[in-house]
């Protein structure tokens, strides 16, 4: 699954000023991504405010990013949820998947299944889907953490689960996946910050938020990372570690958006119940860009 180390970036939905999808705001991010060297693109992740979008606007989003892209970079599909018939179902709907190359799967949020219930929810995903399947560890939205026995079982139990994003924010349970991981298997960063260092202890790269506003410099600085180019990977690192902190100064996807305002993609807008990042944010991620 070599399509899938490196660089990923989760999309943003950019909106009009009246809340409806921006799809030529989408257009020009798509292409400045792949202009600027990004290696795939995650559609209708967390970023993307999937959960506040119908599912008519998830069609037409689809259908957009798969034609502007047109197969120029593989293409993941975020898919997932805390109800997993539903999902299994959606799975199994012609045409739901198609012109993407694989699922990113969060693990179910709210519900906070046992490890067991965790298990059986990505059986019965995997089981029902087409694709391989990128599994996702996000404690933080989810409430519950997918240990690393468990990620592991199910990498080895079923050979269309092939990676996991794991954001879990700690690098003792990254190193433990690594550690003990089947071949193959892939463990990329959900945690920009932790992406190089991920990398550097043998990850495969990151689905990454900042890497879609400063994309060549974040691009080249994995790139680096997974040849072994340490020194140079991580002197962009602290100069891109700023940046970082900005954009989820007051959670995402307020700050990346505010960023790709300033570069001239999309405006800022975003659905309630989050809103746009202070004028104060604003400006500081301003400043950042003129200076960086």
């Amino acid at each position: 699954m070599q399509s899938f180390r490196g660089t990923g970036v989760a999309l943003v939905t950019p909106f009009n000023e009246d809340l409806s999808i921006d799809f030529d705001g989408l257009t020009r991010l798509i292409e400045y991504n792949i202009d600027q060297g990004v290696d795939y693109l995650v559609a209708l992740g967390t970023t993307a405010e999937s959960v506040t979008l119908s599912e008519e606007e998830k069609k037409q989003i689809k259908r957009h990013i798969v034609s502007i892209t047109n197969k120029r970079v593989p293409l993941v599909l975020g898919l997932g949820g805390n109800h997993t018939a539903a999902i299994v179902a959606t799975l199994k709907t012609a045409g739901v998947v198609d012109g993407f190359d694989a699922i990113l799967s969060v693990s179910p949020y709210y519900n906070r299944p046992t490890q067991d219930g965790i298990y059986a929810h990505y059986k019965a995903v995997s089981e029902a889907s087409s694709l391989p399947i990128i599994m996702y560890n996000v404690p933080l939205r989810t409430g519950s953490n997918m240990e690393v026995s468990t990620s592991l079982r199910l990498a080895t139990d079923f050979e269309n689960i092939i990676g996991i994003k794991e954001a879990a924010g700690s690098m003792t349970q990254a190193l433990r996946l690594l550690k003990d991981r089947p071949e193959g298997f892939l463990v990329i960063s959900g945690d920009d910050m932790l992406a190089l260092p991920m990398v550097s202890a043998g990850g495969d790269g990151v689905i990454s938020v900042i890497g879609q506003g400063i994309v060549q410099p974040f691009s080249e600085m994995m790139r680096n990372g997974l040849e072994g180019a340490f020194a140079k990977a991580y002197t962009a690192h602290y100069k891109i570690m700023p940046a970082i902190d900005l954009i989820f100064e007051e959670g995402n996807p307020a700050g990346i958006k505010s960023m790709l305002s300033h570069l001239g993609i999309c405006e800022a807008h975003v659905r309630l119940p989050l809103v746009k990042a202070s004028e104060a944010l604003h400006q500081k991620i301003g400043a950042y860009l003129k200076t960086s």
